[in-house]
């Protein structure tokens, strides 16, 4: 479907638009490099359009723009952005990216394209591995990360067309890794969006009521902050100084985040706005100017002195800088206020970008420089399992930080609840490994001591010292983690080994064979979760004789149990979450309302009536969340494959038992093909009965049905399994 003549005239002016309003100058090579990416991105999307009914080239343009504008990046990245979904959507490949617009652009193309080709589907960690390939960019060029993060944001803003299981779902991927990494990137602007967006769709209620809440009160915040801002207005234009002052409110997130942590109502969180005073001032003055400001706002207002935050003299390492003060304000309200240069308030405003514009010639490695060194490597020294490199990777997102001394005087910013064992990797990798003990301000304290900022640390080390498990309990940084892991996996190749070599022993004592069926059942049994957790508990004696008798004696029973563990097993593809009927007491899952074992999650108790999701555990088969539980968008983001949607329906419309007799050929597999066309049907199996003899069996199941229909349904399809010679329904 080609553009009409209003179409064109709009994808003309959404880009002269974006050409208009872009963070850094263009020269006339720019531009002609960007036209010449907007053209082939024009005639490549021509056909395609958003679920809006708008032209999709809409959406690279808008992505260009927050590119350009709120992020800060230059011409490259806006070709880039234009073309990030070409070669996913069209016909143009990677080798004609690097024909037409160069090596650099291919490359980022090609990142953004790996990740979009990603498929989130039942595998056991798939979600997990779409995130490590994406933070694995980070690693050849970070401007992959940053247009994909702008990406999300204009997906985010233009969601409303989607399905509601859907909105879930992405703003709850948005919530658990875009927003921290914008966040760790320093772009806060476009942080606060996303956390704002995604709690709009995964928790609208909330959101709308605190929205509501906010633009009532907005005439009354804006009157009290030009009152305060004439009270110290005065003194600064006494001293000559060029400013502006601006009325912050904070997000609906923060303000919900708050809310939660502290207990309290909206009408009981008393920051819900900040005053910033950003000031002009030469790069020499620039930290005299803000402690000048400082003294004349704490002249006129008394500061709570527990509430001072100098990131000037000390930067987060996202490159942030500003002093936070909060004082008792006009009509005993507390107020924060941010005080910023205008070269500080770009840097908050855009982050990596506007970091890089003002670096320079400065030698000195910056807070932001210093960490994606540190991810590097610790993307280089990557786990195995995905699951937990996300997580890992997410420990120092937002982690606060403290400042930690050497004893030379030198300075480590570490996150907070950071212990010495963090301090001496982060000093350097051998001596975490060899670390023995520390001594903090001169004292020896146990390696799991938490760091306060302004302690001075010393490590002490020995050659014989090898790192322990018992460290990964307390360590709190992803880069000693990561480290300690790699360590201890050699120690678990050898223990692992030789417990391999003792398994064979002993079961054939028991005169059962290792194989890799025998090792499957072993590995249930135990409620391990692979083959390497039994070799290494085995090697090291916490599986022992008696518990391998008693395996083999369960083995020979186990029939029933596999029968039923098998046809309980749910159509993973689910992630819908449906809304739930009023006045309802009995909980189902999943679109055809079956009736499950569940247990209620501890971090969430849920009751009738609550909106809930199950989730299907290892060990402990389905769990219940509530929607707003505090872990249900890391579970939703990093586990989709594993939820049931799930709702309360009225107890009277359970479903009944139906006893079907079977009778056959007992040919190899008619359990197997038996228990096949039940999952297909999603039939519960409430009991088994089966008998063999000479090659014939007899036997009875017992299955929930809910009505005539289905129950015809689940006969037929009995009837066509071979070897199954007559299917009839049971009086009882």
């Amino acid at each position: 479907m080609a553009y009409n003549e209003d179409e064109k005239r709009e994808i003309t002016r959404r880009y002269r638009d974006l050409l208009s309003d872009t963070y850094e100058t263009l020269t006339e090579k720019d531009k002609e490099l960007i036209r010449s990416a907007f053209d082939l991105a024009v005639e490549a999307h021509q056909e395609q359009r958003r679920k809006t009914g708008e032209p999709y080239i809409y959406h690279p343009i808008a992505v260009a723009k927050i590119v350009s504008n709120e992020i800060g990046l230059g011409a490259i990245s806006i070709a880039a952005a234009l073309l990030h979904d070409v070669v996913e959507d069209t016909d143009y490949s990677i080798e004609d990216m690097n024909r037409l617009f160069g090596e650099t652009i291919a490359r980022i193309v090609k990142g953004l394209t790996k990740i979009s080709h990603l498929k989130k589907d039942q595998n056991v960690s798939l979600q997990a591995e779409n995130y490590r390939k994406m933070l694995l960019t980070l690693n050849d060029d970070v401007r992959v990360i940053l247009i994909k993060i702008a990406d999300r944001l204009h997906n985010m803003q233009t969601m409303d067309a989607m399905p509601p299981h859907k909105q879930v779902r992405i703003s709850s991927e948005t919530l658990f890794i875009y927003a921290p990494l914008a966040h760790r990137l320093g772009l806060y602007n476009i942080k606060t969006q996303l956390e704002d967006l995604g709690l709009k769709y995964t928790e609208p209620e909330i959101y709308s009521e605190i929205n509501n809440k906010i633009t009532q009160s907005k005439e009354e915040q804006e009157i009290y902050i030009k009152s305060f801002s004439k009270v110290i207005e005065k003194s600064l234009d006494k001293e000559k100084m060029k400013y502006e002052i601006i009325g912050r409110p904070k997000s609906i997130y923060s303000i919900r985040r708050k809310m939660l942590n502290q207990g309290v109502s909206f009408d009981e969180v008393y920051d819900k706005f900040a005053i910033r005073i950003i000031y002009k001032s030469s790069a020499k003055k620039e930290k005299f100017t803000a402690w000048k400001i400082y003294s004349i706002v704490t002249d006129h207002f008394t500061p709570n002195p527990k509430r001072l935050r100098d990131w000037i003299s000390q930067p987060k390492s996202t490159g942030y800088e500003a002093l936070h003060i909060t004082v008792m304000g006009l009509k005993g309200r507390w107020v924060e206020v941010q005080i910023r240069s205008q070269r500080m308030n770009e840097i908050a405003e855009r982050g990596y970008a506007a970091h890089f514009k003002y670096k320079q010639g400065n030698i000195k490695e910056s807070g932001l420089e210093a960490w994606l060194n540190l991810l590097k490597e610790t993307l280089e020294n990557q786990d195995n399992n995905a699951v937990d490199f996300v997580e890992q990777f997410k420990l120092n997102l937002y982690s606060k930080e403290i400042y930690i001394f050497t004893p030379n005087g030198d300075i480590k910013n570490l996150p907070k609840g950071a212990t010495p064992v963090d301090f001496a990797f982060a000093i350097h990798t051998e001596v975490g490994m060899r670390c023995r003990g520390a001594k903090v301000n001169g004292k020896i304290v146990p390696l799991s001591h938490q760091l306060q900022s302004g302690d001075q640390v010393e490590i002490i080390t020995s050659k014989n010292q090898k790192p322990k498990l018992s460290w990964l309990d307390f360590v709190a940084t992803a880069s000693a983690k990561s480290k300690i892991k790699n360590s201890l996996k050699e120690e678990e190749k050898l223990v692992a080994n030789e417990g391999k070599e003792i398994l064979l022993r002993k079961l054939r004592h028991l005169k059962i064979s290792l194989n890799e069926k025998t090792v499957n059942e072993l590995v249930s049994y135990f409620k391990l979760k692979t083959s390497l957790d039994l070799f290494i508990k085995v090697g090291i004696g916490e599986i022992d004789n008696t518990n391998l008798k008693a395996f083999a004696n369960n083995r020979s029973n186990s029939f029933y149990n596999f029968f039923k563990s098998t046809i309980r097993k749910k159509n993973t593809n689910q992630t819908q979450t449906k809304e739930k009927p009023l006045k309802y007491d009995l909980l189902v899952f999943g679109k055809d309302e079956e009736k499950l074992d569940y247990k209620n999650a501890k971090c969430c108790t849920a009751i009738p009536g609550d909106k809930v999701f199950g989730f299907i555990t290892i060990n402990e088969g389905i769990k219940i969340h509530k929607l707003d539980c505090p872990n249900a968008v890391a579970l939703q983001a990093n586990y989709s494959y594993r939820i049931l949607s799930a709702k309360w329906v009225d107890s009277s419309q359970q479903s009944h038992t139906v006893r079907i007799r079977l009778k056959g050929m007992d040919n190899k597999g008619l359990v197997n093909n038996v228990t096949n066309v039940l999952n297909e049907q999603s039939i519960d199996l409430q009991g088994i009965n089966i008998s063999r003899d000479e090659g014939f069996f007899e036997g009875v199941i017992a299955i929930e049905i809910k009505n005539k229909e289905q129950l015809k349904t689940i006969i037929k399809a009995l009837k066509k399994v071979d070897g199954i010679l007559k299917v009839i329904r049971e009086n009882v």
